[in-house]
């Protein structure tokens, strides 16, 4: 039985990446959350050691190059990563043009397949859902009373799986999600 005759949420990931400086390809955290059934299942959460000595966005998240001299770069990394896509329907992010984008572009760099999954937004989500404005993930999670301790990437990415549970709780939030991701 499908999650549309049950009424359930289908099963999905929500994603985050921060990146060093302005490049797509630069990412330095990356965490994906599993969610099924409406309850977090698994996650992975990582820093990534991207290909450059630029470290402009330092000022945001906090990690600089010391922080990820030892880590795994994005082709290590995203093969334990990319298990939890398996069986879902789509792929949340707040600003999901911004983490679709990184996605892509480490998948090219790291000559790897890029997953064909639809990414949904939460920002156009919330605004849809409760018409919140601005929608800058922080003052999402106020609205929703979501912890959140932004620009660490698991919590972004925890912050946006229980926005899109929060959504699928109403009935505005299941048709918008349904339309978007079928």
């Amino acid at each position: 039985m499908t999650d549309e005759a049950t009424g359930q949420l289908p099963i999905f990931v929500a994603m985050d990446f921060e990146t060093a400086n302005r490049s797509p390809r630069s990412a330095v955290a990356m965490a994906l959350t599993r969610v099924v059934g409406g309850v977090i299942e698994r996650r992975v959460a990582t820093l990534l050691r991207p290909p450059t000595r630029s470290f402009s966005l330092k000022r945001i998240h906090g990690i600089n190059a010391a922080d990820v001299a030892d880590a795994p770069d994005f082709a290590a990394a995203w093969p334990r990563a990319e298990g939890l896509l398996d069986g879902a329907r789509f792929i949340a992010a707040h600003h999901a043009a911004f983490d679709q984008g990184v996605l892509g572009s480490c998948c090219q760099y790291a000559r790897l397949s890029a997953p064909r999954l639809r990414f949904l937004c939460t920002v156009a989500l919330a605004r849809q859902v409760w018409e919140i404005f601005p929608t800058k993930l922080p003052d999402v999670c106020r609205y929703l009373a979501i912890p959140l301790q932004h620009h660490n990437a698991a919590s972004d990415a925890d912050a946006c799986a229980a926005i899109v549970c929060a959504a699928w709780a109403t009935p505005r939030g299941q048709e918008w999600i349904h339309a978007r991701t079928r």
